[in-house]
């Protein structure tokens, strides 16, 4: 098969996202579903079965996460123009999801980074140990990681609701684009 017909059917276009976006956006979905489950876990059921069940890989996922949302800004921007118009305060809605999505991980690295006590992911060693704690990077992150996840949270949801809500001038409901694609 020509490769110009199998890039087209990969890419997006004005009338709904191809299924590399739509892959990319629902295993992300899946994955925070996950993370914000083990946070709340954490938080309201500390020193349990359920956070330990939980809260057992919210690092190495964190960094997935971290790993997919920059390979999907990439392949938004591989698309840029290809995609379906979602109006201004939707665009700003999600850039400022994207923007969440890098920082939160990246802060939960830097406090890993500030602790001193080495980090690995899925047992593969990103950084290793080091002699002594930066607390500047710790209290950074311990005073923004925690309440930009859960403004995430808000956030998301608000974008879940409005995706079911949210139609088109033609009717169309907006989640087909995400659902159906093209």
């Amino acid at each position: 098969m020509p490769t110009h017909l199998t890039q087209s059917r990969l890419m997006d276009r004005p009338d709904g996202y191809g299924p590399v976006s739509r892959i990319l956006h629902w295993l992300m979905a899946a994955l925070l579903a996950w993370q914000f489950a083990s946070a709340a876990a954490r938080q309201f059921a500390p020193d349990t079965p359920i956070e330990d069940f939980f809260w057992f890989s919210h690092t190495s996922l964190g960094l997935l996460l971290l790993v997919l949302v920059l390979a999907r800004g990439a392949w938004a921007l591989a698309n840029a123009g290809r995609r379906p118009d979602s109006g201004l305060l939707a665009g700003l809605g999600h850039l400022v999801l994207y923007l969440l999505m890098m920082a939160i991980p990246t802060l939960g690295l830097l406090r890993a980074y500030g602790r001193g006590r080495g980090y690995s992911a899925f047992g593969i060693q990103v950084f290793p140990p080091r002699d002594r704690e930066i607390e500047s990077l710790v209290e950074l992150a311990n005073a923004w990681h925690g309440l930009l996840g859960w403004t995430l949270i808000a956030l998301a949801a608000g974008h879940v609701c409005m995706a079911f809500l949210h139609r088109r001038a033609d009717g169309r409901r907006v989640l087909s684009y995400m659902t159906k694609g093209q």
